[in-house]
């Protein structure tokens, strides 16, 4: 499970020092995609399985369907981590996500976010958490 923030920064070439935290539950090699909100999500080898195999159980005559997997399944990348436990974020997916110099990893329970700093101050607006959370109440969450 992934869980904290961390704030880091993204040398000239484009690699990112990933949390020691995170490393272990990582591992060597795993998968950075576009996520939503403008964030890029990472998931290790073994939960990105688990989500292909939900996934194609989903009917591919769903437009939605279709159209969440190119903006998912395409802009995913394999990426594999250093000796000194950097990863090369591909150019694509850090100009998706607004990424230049300082970021912020947030670990979500089974996947990792990765943010611009910037973004992620926009995005750390939590007044409406009360309704949030009455909502995951009545999905059993909590």
């Amino acid at each position: 499970m992934f869980m904290g923030e961390y704030n880091h920064t993204i040398d000239t070439k484009g690699r990112l020092i990933v949390p020691s935290k995170f490393r272990e539950t990582l591992g060597e090699e795993f998968v950075v995609t576009k996520g939503l909100e403008e964030c890029l999500f990472v998931y290790s080898s073994e939960e990105w399985k688990k989500f292909e195999a939900k996934f194609s159980e989903v009917s591919q005559f769903s437009k939605k369907a279709r159209k969440f997997a190119r903006f998912f399944f395409a802009g995913a990348a394999v990426c594999e981590m250093d000796k000194q436990g950097r990863v090369l974020l591909p150019a694509v997916l850090r100009e998706f996500a607004g990424i230049e110099k300082e970021v912020v990893l947030a670990g979500v329970a089974d996947h990792i976010e990765i943010w611009s700093k910037d973004r992620w101050q926009d995005n750390s607006e939590y007044d409406d958490m009360e309704e949030i959370a009455e909502s995951m109440a009545e999905l059993g969450l909590i």
